[in-house]
């Protein structure tokens, strides 16, 4: 009996922090080290802990984010709902703070910029989960800045100034952006259920659209130009990793109108994001 509750305990744990995400997160910042710096990096003791204290703030987000959000997602995505049910929300809030607590500690060791970027990041991802994520765009903006740090905060413990690495941030924010808005399109039945006011309640599905159109054309041309400014990358480059998967997801999202349209957006989002990664090796 005590096993079987130890391994439902686990599953649900892996399942409340996302453990696919964090995995994507950890490669994100593994080939950020070393196809970006230096492949020697994949060995350094002290970028495994900075990997492991990034991860653990991202846990501890996901978990937080859950703990406010357990009547909406209900509503939205009742299948995916763990506090309560696999984790009570007492244990879900001595999650969160250890985690934060342990990965703000581990920056701290590290660097003291880097300590303190992990605090501001716990304290951000703390305020989107109990109001910004409520609120048109900010909510969006902030989660898309945290996941450009989360690339930026490797050139923080190497400093390097390396403009590559300032690139795929960038790259970063813009496609978390996307995908965030996406989500909210997604949820818009719970959210509006709750009082939420996310862009898709206040303006509606076609201006939300369009602003993303526009995101995409802006993010576009933010390649370009860091492209032609500061670094110089083949244009074949671009074609298979950013231009053609921008074009399918522009596309698909002019024809999506259903919950199930986004969900499926949102998770090519993902994809994007993953080649963008990839793409490193070949940089």
């Amino acid at each position: 009996m005590a096993t079987m509750l130890r391994k439902r305990f686990l599953v649900s744990f892996l399942r409340l922090t996302r453990v696919w995400n964090l995995l994507i997160l950890a490669l994100s910042q593994y080939f950020t080290a070393a196809m970006l710096i230096s492949t020697a990096n994949v060995f350094d003791v002290r970028f495994f802990l900075l990997v492991t204290s990034t991860c653990m703030i991202a846990a501890a987000g996901y978990i937080i984010n859950d703990y406010y959000d357990v009547k909406i997602d209900l509503v939205n995505k009742p299948e995916r709902v763990v506090i309560g049910q696999g984790i009570t929300r007492r244990y879900a809030i001595l999650l969160h703070t250890v985690l934060s607590i342990s990965g703000v500690a581990i920056g701290v060791f590290l660097d003291w910029r880097i300590g303190l970027i992990n605090f501001v990041s716990a304290f951000l991802l703390w305020w989107y989960s109990n109001d910004l994520k409520r609120q048109p765009f900010i909510g969006n903006l902030v989660v898309a800045i945290l996941t450009a740090l989360s690339i930026m905060i490797v050139d923080t413990l190497y400093k390097t100034g390396n403009y590559l690495i300032f690139i795929y941030a960038s790259f970063a924010f813009f496609i978390t952006l996307i995908r965030e808005i996406i989500k909210d399109m997604e949820d818009l039945k719970g959210d509006n259920t709750f009082g939420c006011r996310t862009l898709p309640i206040i303006w509606g599905l076609r201006k939300t659209k369009l602003l993303i159109y526009s995101i995409i054309f802006l993010f576009s041309l933010t390649v370009l130009a860091f492209n032609l400014f500061f670094v110089r990358l083949p244009l074949y480059y671009f074609i298979p990793f950013l231009f053609i998967p921008l074009l399918w997801l522009l596309f698909s999202l002019i024809r999506a109108d259903t919950k199930k349209d986004f969900a499926w957006l949102s998770s090519f989002c993902k994809v994007i994001l993953l080649l963008g990664v990839l793409s490193m090796a070949f940089v």
